[in-house]
């Protein structure tokens, strides 16, 4: 195995070195059908609603069972405790500590790659941060101050580097959520500090990723399910440079029900209209039970909504408190889980990115940068 990894690393050095380097508070019903609307949004009530509803069918379906390539193993073993299911997604994140992180470890991008090769449905999602330190607690002032960095290109060729490993190591049709949960506090890849300069960083990091021949990503925009620190339609970059309109959704406010995270404001029946009037698929890139402890109805209900909108993946988060095979804390739900996805042979083809594919917007130049 050691060798294996020196040997993928060795051979995407060599194709690297042949390439040339070219805080909020709730809104009010007004403002919040405000912002829906400016972002080409019916506010409830309005008319035409789109049609969001799909029979059942099977979704591509994994869970996140650690990041490093130690973990790959964990889905087999996940598979097999739901009587070898078919699961077709594997989901795992760049660390965002430093700029190297962003550019992935060559060994650990190849045998995820490498997985997802192992059978054509697969399809591999990486979570990747826009700006570093992604957790390291980085107030809003410099946020923004990286943001504007950003945009002037200085980052670039890290994420030039990503998408060229990428194709190499057999990723090209990696799903990538981008910033995810780019509505919240908790990561400096956050779009608060300023909405119109992270909308421009987002476009600009697609477009240098798209310049990669070979490639084929889907750019997954994941906020958190809600309102959260600023409504995620204010964040939203654009139909052209992004493919899926992603949500992390737990099972959170305590005493929180499933039917209040569909009717609730940027909740979940405002996310499948945002994408359908844009003719994209939706996603769960992560999901589980978190603040109203083991709890069946939950887990019910999510994967039904998930099997009856127009969803491309869904990855639950299997970690406690999140989750049901590694964890052990939430007998009743995993009881539940296992029922509704034993066995399951998958989705008949591979996960989806957009309807109508938008062409990529116009590469900028990648400047040098500064770490």
């Amino acid at each position: 195995m050691r060798l294996g990894r020196l040997t993928l690393a060795a051979a995407a050095l060599l194709l690297m070195t042949t390439a040339s380097v070219p805080s909020g508070t709730p809104l009010s019903q007004t403002e919040r059908h405000t912002a829906l609307s400016s972002d080409a949004v019916q506010p409830r009530g309005g008319a035409p609603r789109p049609v969001v509803q799909r029979a059942p069918h099977e979704v591509p379906f994994g869970a996140f069972v650690g990041s490093w390539d130690d973990y790959i193993p964990n889905i087999a073993r996940m598979a097999a405790w739901l009587d070898n299911a078919n699961m077709q997604v594997g989901h795992t994140y760049l660390a965002g500590n430093s700029w190297q992180d962003v550019e992935g470890e060559a060994a650990v991008l190849g045998l995820w790659s490498q997985w997802r090769q192992g059978e054509p449905s697969r399809r591999l999602v990486l979570g990747v941060p826009m700006l570093v330190p992604n957790e390291g607690n980085v107030p809003d002032e410099e946020v923004a101050r990286l943001l504007e960095r950003g945009n002037r290109g200085e980052f670039d060729q890290h994420f030039l580097m990503l998408a060229r490993k990428l194709v190499a190591l057999g990723g090209a049709d990696t799903v990538l959520t981008l910033g995810w949960e780019m509505n919240g506090v908790t990561y400096t890849s956050r779009c608060k500090p300023d909405p119109a300069a992270w909308k421009t960083y987002w476009r600009r990091i697609v477009g240098v990723m798209r310049s990669v021949p070979g490639q084929r990503f889907s750019f997954d925009f994941t906020p958190t399910r809600g309102l959260d620190a600023v409504p995620w339609t204010r964040c939203y970059p654009g139909d052209d440079v992004v493919d899926i309109i992603g949500m992390d959704s737990y099972d959170q406010p305590a005493g929180g029900t499933f039917d209040e995270y569909v009717t609730e404001p940027y909740g979940l029946q405002d996310q499948v209209e945002f994408a359908a009037k844009r003719g994209k698929p939706v996603s769960y890139p992560e999901w589980g039970l978190f603040r109203n402890g083991d709890n069946p109805e939950f887990v019910r209900r999510m994967v039904e909504w998930m099997r009856t909108h127009d969803t491309a993946y869904q990855t639950v988060t299997d970690y406690c408190p999140h989750g049901f095979w590694e964890c052990k804390d939430n007998p009743r739900s995993a009881a539940v889980y296992r029922q509704l996805m034993a066995g399951s042979a998958g989705a008949a083809g591979p996960a989806k990115a957009s309807a109508q594919p938008s062409p990529p917007p116009s590469p900028p130049s990648p400047k040098a940068s500064a770490h």
